[in-house]
């Protein structure tokens, strides 16, 4: 054995037959073992490895493709007929060396079925074109003689074990050839499964008027636009990727195909067909297209909440807890325990600065909702035109100015709470729509048909009489008793004079530790003034007194400046000072005002509510008179 030999048979120890008989290794015919279904070499013998220029251990690596190149829907063909008949020759098949030289190949085969796997073996010669012409009488001959030398190869494998599968069945592609004339020459099982019809049924019809007639929308697909048959008339490999096949019951399915024309003597002779059912991956991509949508809107809506949060926190709130001790405010905080744990809706009412937006956070922080937002609408401030974007958002194009999609409030506040503050101010005809989501939980973005589904708590709160704005025709009496669930009063600070000092405590504290100066005085004379002040502005009105005067103090003792023309109706003398006429004295002015609820309460027989009771009589809230009595220690 020569160094060459040596060369081409490098890696031969650990092949899968060691101890085959020596004829197979140095005949002088190049002999192949070849896996169709694998795409491979599984042996072969020194005289292919120098007919094809490859080592051995390097032509075991390559695939079939690799080799015959253009010529592989020719072998495609030909390895299916040798696996239907058993055996077969070709003199038309072309390789390409490993030099790059594409040579001419006689090639005779046969079947071998090895533990359940269909192998082809393989007799390789170079074609001479002289001999070829000069010998073709003995074609038949050397045929029979390449017949023979395969019968002594395969007495080599003695370990066979027969199956009926043969390589193109076993694909899963759709695999078909047709003529030159569009007629099928070949379907494989996959081909006719998909297609719904027999093999046998499909062999010699024309098979652009079987699955390829007509376009997705149904409409005519004529036979001369069909890249099936293009490959057939110019010879060059066409592709469909977005295309349908119609089954034989009349349904149809997504497919991407390969026509490839198959070229014989210089001539096309008809072409191979590859196809495949890509209705699993569009689905798929459908629902990756889909998940990919809403992540994204995931992320916008997520946005969008760090962005109003960024915006909540750079909103100063009137104070962080509810500061106080009174009768009204004590009552409010055992209406937050029992409502906050529910999902009721809550109708807060009172007068401007009076803290509705503290309670409504103290619901929602009391709420099983207080790990997600609590969104707050300035109904108020949203112009009557944008009501609809603001509560339930729009997407690009709705309207002049919708650049691009946005997430309404409701979204926003999805598992949270959804707080509206001055609700008196929405339109009349946007009241139906949010009657809609407060009773359905569904609503549609702005030019948009999907409908959308929200789990939101409604806190509400207005400075109006809602039940005349129902009366005047301005509100929805069915929106008013549904937002009306749990009624809240939000008393004036004039109701509750004894947290003034409380309320002014705290402010004091929180401003100087915003401003960075250390904390200062409240006098006693300044708290008393304070208290008899009626605060028109309520406790907003009072954080900004106390702030002004913290400005403006140089010392530890604030200054307080009350304002002017609302405040000096009633001032405190100083303890112990003379009279001085038509000024009362703080002990007077109480004296006189538990006289004129006496008298108020005797007036009305004891009655406290109603058209006829003290508190209409005095022009005062229920509440707050009941609150006064209870001050003074008056029995009712």
């Amino acid at each position: 054995m020569s160094l060459e030999d040596v060369d081409y048979l490098s890696g031969w120890s650990g092949m899968a037959y060691p101890s085959r008989h020596l004829v197979f290794e140095h005949c002088n015919a190049g002999i192949v073992q070849f896996d169709p279904v694998g795409n491979r070499f599984v042996d072969i013998n020194i005289a292919a490895c120098k007919l094809l220029g490859y080592p051995r251990h390097e032509i075991l690596e390559l695939t079939v493709t690799k080799l015959f190149g253009h010529a592989l829907p020719e072998l495609i063909v030909f390895t299916q007929a040798v696996l239907e008949e058993g055996t077969g020759w070709t003199d038309s098949l072309t390789c390409a060396r490993r030099d790059g030289e594409r040579i001419e190949l006689e090639m005779s085969a046969s079947t071998l079925k090895l533990k359940g796997v269909v192998y082809l073996i393989l007799v390789l010669r170079e074609r001479d074109e002289e001999r070829y012409r000069q010998n073709q009488a003995n074609v038949e001959r050397t045929m029979r003689g390449g017949l023979i030398e395969w019968q002594n190869i395969l007495s080599l494998f003695e370990e066979s074990e027969r199956e009926n599968q043969l390589l193109l069945s076993a694909v899963g592609d759709g695999i078909y050839s047709i003529d030159s004339e569009g007629l099928a020459t070949y379907v494989n099982p996959a081909a006719a499964r998909m297609l719904g019809w027999e093999v046998d049924q499909m062999i010699g019809k024309n098979i652009h008027r079987i699955h390829h007639h007509s376009h997705a929308d149904g409409s005519h697909y004529p036979v001369e636009d069909c890249p099936i048959y293009k490959a057939v008339h110019d010879g060059l490999v066409h592709e469909g990727q977005q295309e349908v096949f119609w089954r034989r019951d009349g349904s149809m399915f997504p497919v991407e195909f390969t026509s490839t024309p198959v070229i014989s003597g210089g001539s096309i002779i008809g072409s191979v067909v590859v196809f495949r059912d890509i209705t699993e991956r569009q689905m798929t991509q459908q629902r990756l297209q889909s998940a990919m949508d809403e992540l994204r809107e995931l992320k916008q809506r997520l946005e969008q909440q760090n962005a109003y949060l960024q915006e909540e926190i750079l909103i100063e709130h009137h104070f962080r807890e509810i500061v106080g001790q009174s009768d009204p405010i004590l009552t409010i905080v055992k209406q937050i325990d029992v409502v906050g744990p529910t999902d009721a809706s809550v109708l807060i009412h009172g007068e401007s600065g009076t803290g509705k937006e503290l309670i409504a956070r103290a619901i929602h922080q009391s709420s099983r909702r207080s790990d997600n937002p609590l969104i707050r609408v300035n109904c108020a401030a949203i112009p009557a035109e944008l009501f609809e974007s603001e509560f339930f958002g729009h997407v690009k194009g709705a309207f002049t100015g919708a650049m691009r999609d946005r997430v309404g409030r409701f979204e926003l506040a999805d598992g949270g709470t959804l707080f509206l503050d001055e609700i008196g101010e929405i339109p009349l005809e946007l009241q139906s729509k949010l009657l809609r989501v407060l009773q359905e939980g569904q609503f549609e973005r702005v030019g948009e048909e999907r409908t959308r589904k929200v789990d939101v708590r409604i806190i509400t709160a207005t400075n109006r009489d809602l039940l005349a704005e129902v009366k005047a025709k301005r509100f929805r009496e069915d929106l008013y008793f549904r937002l009306n669930v749990f009624p809240i009063l939000s008393p004036a600070l004039r109701e509750r004079p004894e947290d003034i000092p409380l309320l002014a405590s705290h402010f004091v504290k929180q401003i100087c530790s915003r401003l960075g100066r250390p904390p200062a005085r409240l006098r006693k004379a300044d708290v008393e003034r304070m208290q008899s002040y009626s605060w028109p502005g309520n406790i907003r009105e009072l954080q900004n007194v106390i702030e002004r005067a913290l400005i403006t103090s140089k010392g530890p003792d604030l200054l307080i400046d009350m304002p002017v023309g609302q405040s000096d109706t009633v001032r405190p003398a100083e303890a112990g000072s003379p009279q001085v006429s038509g000024i009362l004295t703080e002990e007077q002015l109480r004296a006189l005002e538990k006289d004129n609820l006496n008298a108020a309460l005797a007036a009305c027989g004891g009655k406290i509510f109603g058209k006829d009771g003290a508190a209409a009589l005095l022009g005062l809230k229920p509440t707050t008179l009941a609150s006064r009595l209870k001050r003074f220690g008056i029995a009712t």
